[in-house]
């Protein structure tokens, strides 16, 4: 099957084309019908305000367009082939769908209007005895014959045709601005404000009005026959958006100095009576109508054709059928008799200012993703992204905020009917299409530029060093994360909500291209087991042959959170004694030059056993951990997970002291606003002579985690011993503070 993506194809058109595409759709079937009922229901100021409005969107998407366009080579599909492949296939094709239906129904719209040029003929007809008189006997034939001949004859007709009645259409508005009349020689000054009593509201008017914008983006459907669309595209595109707004205005202008009010509203075709020779008018709006029919009818069958060949309709049959080219020409035959029998179910339809409203809400919301497009690519400030021409992110902004605004300004009504559509659209192709690669590349950019100013903003501010607004900013360092999940688990805890997180795999040996590779895929492996267990926490690993280059490396880390990590974090098996325990212990004293706190997880069989009870303990001791311990348990418990757990505090002192203890210990609860009941506040004492770890090892055996203190001392005289004899409870934590927390 050929394809129309195929630059082969291109049928080698310039700029030309582009331009005149676009101007013969701007000043086309509204310029004609409409203008005049804008004038008279709004006033020249007004309707100069609406024109200026309306070009606040098409504008910003004339830019985007011609930005995104020189920055990528458009293909077939034209803006289709821009959205899709800046927003990905699954919002690209949902647009895209979107996309194609404004343009076909747009076909039929300037089909309604071409019939609409031959009214002043129905009074003669009449005097023939021909009564009655319907447009759907004009419409009905040209909507026939206009899609035989292009399918018969394909672009290069459509094109030697476009020259022909963009011709007609300049000499008709030459004859309307040399025209006047007994009121423009009689009007003493311009009236900017006057306008019919009653009349329609300014955004009914900009709804109706609105597709004669829209021709702005109409030579770019041509792209995939285009010879330098990269070129081509910009030029023709600008060149046409301004220059339609500059004839606009003039013709507001001419209209409201050369007309009463009432005769505004009440002829349709009032430009025929100011003409210098009033026939150009209506053989200038059947030629601008038909002129934009053509276009809309050459561009919407390559749209719907290049929406095919991406897969994006649900039935791979359909989208082969769809995508089918003809092998001469290259002419999407199928997908042009399809856009047949949309156009003539809208032909049918036969009301103007319908098809209009109709169009506008599906334009509104093709331009509005453009414009949304060009800015998220600015602000995401991807290297790749180096268009030649090149607008301003705030004039992108506009299009997208004002295509939102304008719409519900419009009609609530029709801007939900036209959302639900699209989201009914994206999930559609997003279920069905096998592509969905695209959204995820422009949005990482975005996230990536929102987080370094973030982490500019944290780091600038410096609130950390504020001890009453510490939250962890923990680094943990395992090799044996795909043997056991509990440190990996711990730091997701940590991170769900207070904290940050960053987890180390540590790989042993040397960096070189094998490790780096058995790196990658380790890496690989993490994310997908941080996917699925949805935690939020920063994933890398590190090849290292000595724990202490690893400490080195690690505690010179930045954080996630912008700012310097806080915490360290290192576990071993209660079950091995051989597990890296003593090469952790041998780096305390490295890993307490930077003032980070220290944690260390003894993990157990049970795996933190149902997450429904936490135990501290406190002794004499070990005071100085207290508030971390009682901090990191209340962070744990913020977890789903941990949903339904309770934190119990257990303090161990000698008798004399307990009653003491025990008012310190509530009034730390009540103004740290700790989730601690007074009944989950357990004082024991303790004989000198007895062993504290007997004492945790017979209360705590059905604790899913302990956490105890971990003294520098005590470390330095018996070394990993200290970690060792609590056989009898599940998974322990150990914690040393480095600063004093406020938990008050």
């Amino acid at each position: 099957m050929a394809s129309r993506l195929d630059k082969t194809q291109h049928q080698g058109f310039g700029t030309a084309p582009v331009f005149f595409t676009s101007i013969s759709t701007i000043l086309g079937a509204i310029l004609f019908l409409r203008f005049g009922y804008a004038v008279s229901n709004l006033g020249l100021l007004s309707c100069l305000v609406m024109v200026l409005v309306g070009h606040l969107v098409t504008i910003p998407t004339a830019m985007a367009i011609s930005e995104i366009a020189t920055n990528q080579r458009v293909q077939g599909g034209g803006v289709y082939y821009i959205i899709s492949r800046s927003f990905g296939i699954t919002i690209g094709g949902a647009i895209g769908i979107s996309l194609y239906l404004s343009q076909a129904i747009s076909t039929a719209f300037y089909i309604i209007a071409f019939a609409e040029a031959f009214r002043p003929l129905f009074p003669l007809l009449e005097t023939y005895g021909i009564v009655d008189l319907n447009l759907r006997w004009i419409t009905i034939p040209v909507t026939i014959g206009l899609i035989a001949l292009v399918i018969y004859k394909g672009a290069d007709l459509g094109m030697r045709t476009l020259y022909i009645v963009v011709g007609i259409l300049f000499l008709s508005l030459l004859s309307f601005f040399a025209g006047t009349t007994e009121f423009a020689q009689e009007l003493d000054k311009v009236d900017w404000y006057g306008h019919i009593e009653n009349g329609d509201s300014f955004f009914k008017v900009l709804a109706i009005c609105f597709p004669a914008f829209t021709g702005i983006a109409a030579g770019v459907g041509l792209s995939g026959d285009l010879k330098s669309p990269e070129q081509s595209i910009p030029i023709g595109t600008m060149l046409a958006g301004i220059f339609g707004m500059v004839v606009y205005m003039f013709v507001a202008y001419k209209l409201s100095v050369s007309a009463s009010l009432t005769d505004l509203e009440s002829d349709p075709l009032i430009m025929t009576d100011i003409s210098l020779w009033g026939p150009m008018v209506p053989i200038g709006l059947a030629a601008a109508a038909l002129s934009s029919a053509i276009g809309s009818i050459l561009v919407a069958p390559r749209t719907l054709q290049a929406i095919a060949e991406d897969k994006v309709l649900p039935n791979q049959s359909v989208n082969k059928w769809l995508g089918f080219v003809t092998k001469d020409s290259g002419e999407p035959l199928n997908s042009s008799l399809v856009t047949s029998f949309v156009t003539i179910v809208f032909v049918l339809i036969g009301d103007i200012d319908i098809v209009a409203q109709i169009i506008t809400m599906f334009f509104m919301v093709t331009y509005g993703a453009i414009c949304l497009i060009s800015f998220l690519e600015h602000f995401a400030s991807d290297p790749a992204y180096r268009p030649v021409f090149k607008s301003k992110p705030i004039i992108s902004l506009v299009g997208a905020v004002m295509c939102l605004y304008l719409m519900f300004k419009i009609s609530v009504t029709y801007t939900m009917i036209a959302l639900v559509f699209m989201v009914i659209l994206y999930q559609m192709v997003r279920r069905f299409t096998p592509n969905k690669e695209g959204l995820k590349a422009i949005f990482q950019g975005v996230i990536f530029q929102l987080s370094r100013q973030f982490q500019i903003f944290l780091q600038k501010t410096d609130i950390d060093n504020e001890e009453d607004h510490w939250r962890p900013a923990v680094v943990c360092v395992s090799r044996n994360t795909f043997k056991r999940f509990s440190a990996f688990n711990l730091v997701k805890w940590i991170a769900h909500k207070y904290g940050f997180a960053t987890y180390i795999h540590l790989i042993d040996g040397y960096l070189s291209k094998e490790t780096n590779k058995e790196a990658q895929k380790d890496l690989e492996r993490l994310i997908k087991i941080s996917e699925a267990s949805n935690s939020k926490v920063y994933l890398d690993t590190m090849i290292s042959p000595s724990m202490t280059s690893v400490i080195a490396q690690v505690i010179q880390l930045p954080s996630v959170a912008g700012k310097e990590n806080n915490m360290l974090m290192f576990e071993f098996s209660k079950k091995n004694n051989d597990d890296g325990l003593k090469q952790v212990i041998d780096n305390f004293k490295l890993m307490s030059v930077t003032g980070n706190d220290i944690c260390v997880l003894a993990s157990d069989e049970r795996n933190f056993g149902y997450k429904t009870e936490i135990h501290i303990w406190l002794t004499p001791k070990d005071l100085e951990n207290a508030n971390l311990m009682i901090l990191l348990a209340f962070i744990i418990i913020g977890h789903p997970e941990w949903s339904n757990a309770k934190i119990t505090l257990l303090a161990c002192f000698p008798d004399a002291e307990l009653e003491m203890r025990r008012e310190q210990i509530l009034k730390l609860i009540k103004t740290g606003r700790l989730p601690i009941s007074k009944n989950n506040v357990r004082l024991i004492s303790r004989a000198d002579n007895v062993d504290i770890k007997t004492v945790i090892n017979s209360t705590s055996q059905d604790a899913d985690l302990t956490i105890v203190g971990l003294r520098l001392e005590a470390l330095k005289k018996v070394n990993e011993q200290v970690f060792y004899g609590y056989d009898d409870i599940g998974d322990v934590l150990f914690i040393h503070t480095a600063q004093g927390k406020d938990i008050s």
